[in-house]
């Protein structure tokens, strides 16, 4: 499995900054809206033919490792 870093990216020319998935104009925030809101991972592949379950799963893994790096923050 590759780790979110191979997969997620900031080019401040694409969504004004956004991290990315493979330079696709496709969200991490995206990925965890549609996530959030109860469609699963095979139906956003399904309707981004572009993504795969890796990159699903590369937006998981970047959501908790951001939230694990605030959360040493404020201690």
């Amino acid at each position: 499995m590759s780790t979110w870093r191979e997969r997620i990216t900031i080019d401040p020319a694409i969504r004004s900054g956004k991290p990315i998935i493979r330079g696709l104009r496709v969200t991490v925030q995206d990925v965890l809206e549609y996530l959030a809101s109860g469609m699963t991972p095979e139906q956003i592949v399904s309707d981004f033919p572009d993504l795969t379950g890796e990159d699903i799963r590369a937006c998981l893994a970047y959501a908790a490792d951001r939230e694990r790096r605030v959360r040493e923050a404020a201690w």
